[in-house]
């Protein structure tokens, strides 16, 4: 069934931000990517391109973005979706979905992928667990305005205060349109994770056993799945292969031929880095570094 255009469902964002990426959009052309300067836990982009994009793959961060331009469709838990411009993105860590556009229009959004961590930090204090929403694409105005504090600027870097208030305010827009919130993890449930966590970043380029994260934690390895699940939305070993692949993504964006960047990333070889990388971020590493705009820095 083709698709049928309906311009109502996108006035609920408005104002002059929303105007001025519009114009901007009009003024780029073509396809690619830009990335902002990256910030801990948070990166940030602008895609523009035509029909579809990225095969079916998953993040282990939020992916909470607006539509800015056209009708952007995914697949994602069996359905498949649309959103048009002023739409709230809102994807769920480690839920499978691809993305392209429905249109011959062409489609240009921006998105910006959270890492759990620093939801469950703030949401920590409220007692309140990480917030799953049901429906995808959210007509909210004001969770749009949140997002595109972070998103309306590209080439800006992120300053601390701002990302302190930008979490809180994103944490309490997400939360409106949740199911019940899950019971947050104990405290020391919640450090014991988090150790995980902290351990697994600092050694992403190298193997990891389950033998050394129950040293770190004081947990064994299956209530340490647990824990970290709950905590941030996806298991350890596919926590430590995507800090893996975000720092082989910005070496090859950096130039950095694929052999060596595999073996600098902790991958076997080539093959085995572009396999992950596909599954991960939906192209290959090729396609990939292809649609970076040249003008572009990388997250």
């Amino acid at each position: 069934m083709p698709f049928v255009e309906d311009n109502s469902l996108g006035e609920d964002v408005s104002g002059s931000v929303f105007a001025g990426l519009e114009r901007s959009c009009e003024a780029s052309g073509g396809s690619g990517i830009v990335s902002a300067p990256a910030y801990p836990g948070i990166e940030r982009i602008q895609a523009r391109f035509r029909g579809d994009a990225f095969d079916l793959h998953r993040h282990d961060t939020y992916a909470l973005g607006v539509t800015i331009r056209g009708v952007q469709t995914f697949r994602y838990r069996g359905e498949r979706r649309y959103s048009r411009p002023g739409g709230v993105i809102v994807l769920h860590p480690d839920e499978l979905h691809d993305g392209g556009a429905a249109t011959e229009d062409g489609l240009v959004y921006r998105m910006l992928y959270l890492e759990p961590s620093l939801l469950v930090r703030c949401l920590g204090k409220a007692r309140s667990g990480l917030p799953f929403v049901d429906d995808p694409v959210v007509l909210d105005g004001h969770l749009a305005n949140i997002l595109l504090g972070a998103l309306a600027e590209l080439d800006s870097e992120l300053d601390e205060l701002f990302v302190d208030d930008f979490v809180t305010r994103v944490a309490a827009g997400l939360a409106g349109h949740a199911r019940a919130p899950a019971r947050p993890l104990a405290a020391i449930a919640w450090r014991q994770a988090n150790a995980a966590r902290e351990y697994l970043e600092a050694h992403a380029t190298r193997g990891v056993g389950s033998q050394e994260l129950e040293r770190v934690t004081g947990l064994d390895r299956f209530a340490l799945s647990r824990h970290f699940r709950a905590a941030f939305a996806t298991s350890p070993h596919r926590f430590l292969l995507m800090r893996r692949l975000q720092r082989a993504r910005a070496m090859i964006a950096a130039g950095g031929a694929l052999a060596d960047v595999a073996a600098a990333t902790g991958f076997a070889d080539q093959s085995h880095l572009t396999r992950h990388f596909k599954k991960a971020f939906g192209m290959a590493p090729g396609a990939w570094s292809s649609m970076l705009d040249s003008g572009g820095t990388t997250a």
